[in-house]
């Protein structure tokens, strides 16, 4: 879009165009979706809207019944989204001098009015019909925009991979994203060249299934450089962008935990950039919940790998994903999850109530979990996770840590360090995309407060 043309203003503004890019992951998702795009109108009621992004893909027969919508775009849609945006421009312009004949000629001709009403009702139908939402499971080639996410001007988001070959009994990702697809090395590595000289200092590699990374080129195509077997994997493109001038953290998004192999570990901690800090998707602390959820992985297989992670990054700090209620899940499998999340002793812990998804497996499971049920047993993992963060950030104390300071708050420069944790110092110094090191002298509203070292 800035590429066309336009500015990018705060959602809060008025502004020409509104575009929400829409989740579906969860029925609570699609439902703030929906509240969103009808949130637009009321803020410029003559706006473009467009509706973007899996519960598009997904769900177009429900958002077309959302007057305000002016434009739905599937995932593959969104590459050329100006092209789509300035046409339905142009056709709602066009309906708007039709409409101002019809009254100018509503009492000279009936029947032309009529038949222009008709064609004006054809050409809405037309702007509604701009594209399709295309059946990407078959596809078998990344769409590579060829864009960087920012986030304040300090850290590039980078998309290696997309789709989900998984089929997760919960989850309808698969169905809106499709089968994995990868980037193609040459792409990544010249587009983290370019941000780098832009003086970008850390990039996170992420993607809907990034483990998978790899898994679909063809071996006969791009081989590993580094050993004798054939193929291209998440690995060898880290050890690729470790040698990037400019970039001095590498960031990895969620990962599934059967990526977390000894082989895999051993060539990750050699590199010198990676931040340690790795998001882990568990999901449950137990095993015959994690066979409902179709997740193919044991706690056993999870523990092994959290212990490799520890050993090679003596100050790691893992996260992940739980989901509670699952269906069937009885009091003594939400007991074994406790006990294992607090044996593993996370970081953070991101804590989901189970929301059937219509579509998938799970939504037709027998024993759904009440709501009251699901509540209480969130509260209690979100107690233990916010414990283990705090008892985390108290070891730092006295400690020196280095940030990469990204914004300023109040008084305050916030920013991370490489293991995730949110630290501000109070100065005067401009220190934004600066990397600094610090002292902590106490803890916040699970922030590290700094002091400058002498």
């Amino acid at each position: 879009m800035i590429e066309a043309g336009y500015k990018v203003v705060n959602f809060e503004e008025k502004a020409d165009v509104y575009i929400i890019n829409t989740c579906t992951v969860t029925n609570m998702a699609d439902k703030k979706s929906r509240q969103m795009l009808r949130r637009v109108k009321e803020i410029n009621p003559k706006s473009i809207l467009v509706a973007c992004g899996c519960y598009a893909q997904v769900a177009r027969k429900e958002l077309e019944k959302i007057p305000e919508i002016d434009l739905i775009l599937g995932v593959n849609e969104k590459k050329e989204i100006a092209k789509y945006i300035e046409n339905t421009i142009k056709n709602k312009n066009e309906l708007a001098q039709t409409s101002k004949e019809i009254i100018q000629n509503e009492e000279k001709n009936d029947k032309t009015s009529k038949n222009t009403v008709q064609n004006t009702k054809s050409s809405q139908n037309e702007i509604r019909n701009l594209t399709q939402v295309s059946e990407i499971s078959n596809q078998k080639e990344f769409l590579d925009f060829g864009t960087i996410t920012y986030t304040e001007n300090t850290r590039a988001v980078i998309k290696v991979q997309d789709g989900c070959n998984q089929f997760c009994s919960y989850c309808i990702i698969p169905y809106a994203r499709g089968r994995i697809r990868s980037r193609k090395p040459k792409s990544v590595l010249e587009e983290i060249q370019k941000i780098s000289k832009q003086g970008i200092k850390e990039v996170v590699i992420t993607g809907i299934h990034v483990a998978s990374y790899g898994k679909d080129f063809s071996l006969n195509n791009i081989k590993n450089s580094h050993s004798e077997q054939e193929g291209y994997y998440l690995i060898d493109l880290l050890e690729e962008i470790e040698k990037i001038e400019g970039i001095e953290r590498i960031r990895l998004g969620s990962l599934e935990p059967t990526l977390i192999t000894k082989e895999f570990v051993e060539r990750l901690s050699k590199l010198s950039k990676i931040c340690d800090q790795f998001h882990l998707s568990l999901q449950s602390g137990c095993n015959s919940t994690l066979k409902r959820m179709n997740r193919k992985y044991t706690v056993e297989d999870f523990e092994k790998g959290a212990n490799l992670l520890r050993k090679a990054f003596p100050k790691v700090h893992l996260t992940t994903d739980i989901i509670v209620g699952f269906p069937g899940e009885t009091e003594e499998e939400f007991r074994k999850t406790y006990e294992f999340l607090s044996k593993i002793k996370f970081y953070k812990m991101h804590i989901f109530k189970y929301s059937p998804r219509k579509g998938t497996v799970a939504a037709n499971m027998p024993n759904q979990i009440d709501g009251n049920k699901k509540e209480e047993r969130s509260n209690s993992l979100i107690k233990l996770s916010n414990s283990n963060e705090e008892n985390y950030q108290k070891q730092y104390i006295g400690k020196q840590i280095e940030v990469l300071f990204e914004e300023k708050v109040g008084e305050y420069y916030k920013g991370h360090t490489t293991n995730y944790m949110v630290a501000k110092l109070k100065t005067e110094e401009k220190l934004e995309n600066i990397m600094k090191k610090v002292q902590v002298i106490g803890t916040e509203n699970l922030e590290l407060i700094c002091k400058e070292i002498n």
